[in-house]
């Protein structure tokens, strides 16, 4: 099997926290909703999500404020975003192993 080499840029949004316009466009270019990239193993969402009745806005920045909540990785290439679990979904930006079926 041979693997194509690609460039990249890691951001590690625990370290370097997301402003919530970031989220919101990453989001987008993902085709995502807010909710879709919730962690909700997390401690902080048992605290501060669960059972909350809240916007998008207010779960970004609940995000931003804990970026434990999101979802990792997210891959960017172009005008496009995949949420990479299961790596498979790499396959939609054209990079990363194919998907069966």
């Amino acid at each position: 099997m041979t693997t194509e080499a690609v460039d990249y840029q890691s951001v590690n949004y625990l370290k370097e926290p997301l402003t919530a316009d970031a989220l919101k466009q990453l989001l987008r270019k993902a085709r995502l909703k807010p909710q879709d990239v919730l962690r909700t193993k997390e401690a902080v969402y048992r605290e501060q999500v669960a059972g909350r009745n809240l916007s998008d806005d207010e779960i970004v920045q609940m995000m931003v404020d804990h970026p434990e909540l999101i979802q990792r990785p997210i891959v960017v290439r172009g005008d496009k975003a995949v949420l990479a679990r299961p790596v498979t979904n790499l396959a939609e930006l054209g990079i990363g192993p194919k998907r069966k079926g």
